[in-house]
């Protein structure tokens, strides 16, 4: 007798259940520091314009939840404001003080911090190239496409996006951007951000991006903050082996700071991933 075949849908109660079972756990010891031996750690973080889930706008509060991450890069999401002239929500000079990040210079915003909100911050390394590209849909969305050159010459180029609400614009954003990936040449890339998806299986918007960013490891919940369900937030390479795991950043600070929960991965120093983050 042949058995029914199960939906890929079937496990969004699991991922569901899975938090209100783990719900009890989370008040442990927090978010493990990084180890840099391990290799590069890039994060993404919708800081949603500084304002926590207490409905406070806190901007040193979202600082320091970038500070407590450690990252070496980091794209974020609604780091301006989205209405009239766009202008930046933190304090970017504290956070190079405090963590060494700088933001990848965009051009055309005068006040603004990045590309639409989004902001790639970086440690060390020297920016190659930049492109900010608008995506298509009936929301102002865009993404940021940078390549960073590192002190023992690898380059990465990083893929940062927020992508839409409506189901239909995420497949034009999805496609935009595996177009920008045919249009350059061949290198690690890892795409990351908040990339508002949450159907799992055929009806997912961000199938398209399997034919460039397959075998990425299993996307984990980050939304809403104070009990993640829903992985909205994505980080993925176009090559197997340069990320393993995807991990959220689950710290006491993070819950309230905003509606979504920060996530990170380790771009692991193999050279059969093309790609050596070891200075």
């Amino acid at each position: 007798m042949t058995k029914p075949m199960r939906s890929k849908r079937d496990n969004l109660p699991a991922s569901i259940i899975a938090s209100i079972r783990n719900r009890k756990k989370r008040d442990g010891a927090g978010p493990q520091p990084h180890d840099p031996a391990e290799g590069m750690l890039v994060a993404s973080y919708n800081v949603h314009k500084c304002v926590g889930v207490d409905g406070r706008f806190d901007p040193e509060r979202t600082s320091h939840v970038i500070r407590e991450i450690g990252a070496d890069i980091m794209a974020l999401q609604e780091a301006d404001t989205r209405f009239g002239e766009r202008r930046g929500l933190l304090d970017l000079h504290w956070l190079e003080r405090e963590t060494g990040l700088t933001p990848v210079p965009v051009s055309g915003v005068s006040r603004a911090h990045g590309w639409h909100g989004n902001v790639v911050l970086f440690r060390e390394g020297l920016v190659r190239d930049v492109h900010q590209v608008k995506l298509p849909g009936l929301e102002p969305r865009g993404c940021l496409v940078t390549e960073i050159e590192f002190n023992n010459g690898a380059t990465l180029r990083i893929i940062a996006a927020h992508l839409g609400l409506l189901h239909r614009s995420r497949h034009q954003q999805t496609r935009t951007i595996i177009d920008i990936m045919g249009s350059r040449a061949e290198q690690p890339t890892v795409l990351l951000g908040d990339l508002n998806e949450w159907r799992l299986g055929d009806r997912s918007s961000l199938n398209v991006l399997t034919g460039v960013f397959g075998g990425t490891p299993s996307a984990v919940p980050s939304f809403p903050s104070r009990l993640p369900v829903l992985a909205l937030d994505r980080i993925m390479s176009n090559r197997p082996g340069l990320i393993e795991r995807v991990h959220v950043h689950d710290s006491a600070l993070a819950r309230v700071a905003s509606d979504h929960l920060p996530i990170k991965a380790v771009v692991r120093s193999r050279t059969e991933a093309g790609f050596s983050a070891n200075a």
